[in-house]
């Protein structure tokens, strides 16, 4: 099945059977490693990318459904140099083996997103307003991303540190 999509501010066209994961077809067909597989059941986070901006599993979306949407990947959050919250990565050490990074990344840009624009979480006291991003907050709001290595401290830091330097620019 022909479909045509954006990818990383690229527009890309595929020819692809219809039962194609967006993770296969971004990996196997579009050569971008950086999304990795981890269980393939959409429970550790490790596929995530930002589909028109909104963070999914990327191994429980069918790529074809995504005809006309933009998607970005890791490899795409950045133009040439690291973005904020890259950056912030590796400040904290927010990673160890790497394996889970490019999700978390991904995860916690479509995050920042989701609290600026003022959509509550399910621990969210009220559903409107600005949202503090206290430990309980981020902890709820990166639920779906699980790192065996367990360097939550250090993605917390960086996630807590790109969120303040977005609310200062």
């Amino acid at each position: 099945m022909k479909f045509s999509f954006t990818v990383n501010r690229r527009s890309r066209s595929l020819d692809l059977d219809p039962r194609v994961s967006l993770l296969d077809a971004l990996r196997d067909h579009l050569g971008l490693t950086g999304t990795k597989k981890g269980c393939d059941h959409g429970q550790c986070g490790a596929c995530t990318v930002l589909v028109n901006g909104r963070r999914i599993n990327s191994c429980l979306s069918l790529a074809v459904a995504h005809e006309g949407d933009e998607v970005t990947t890791v490899e795409g959050l950045s133009n040439g140099t690291l973005s904020p919250l890259q950056a912030a990565f590796v400040e904290h050490d927010g990673f160890q083996c790497g394996f889970c990074t490019p999700g978390q990344l991904c995860s916690a840009t479509g995050m920042l997103g989701e609290i600026e624009a003022g959509w509550p979480s399910h621990i969210s006291a009220s559903l409107d307003g600005e949202y503090e991003l206290s430990q309980d907050e981020l902890s709820e709001r990166m639920s779906g991303n699980l790192c065996r290595c367990s360097c939550y401290p250090g993605i917390n830091a960086a996630i807590r540190q790109a969120a303040e330097t977005e609310r200062d620019t």
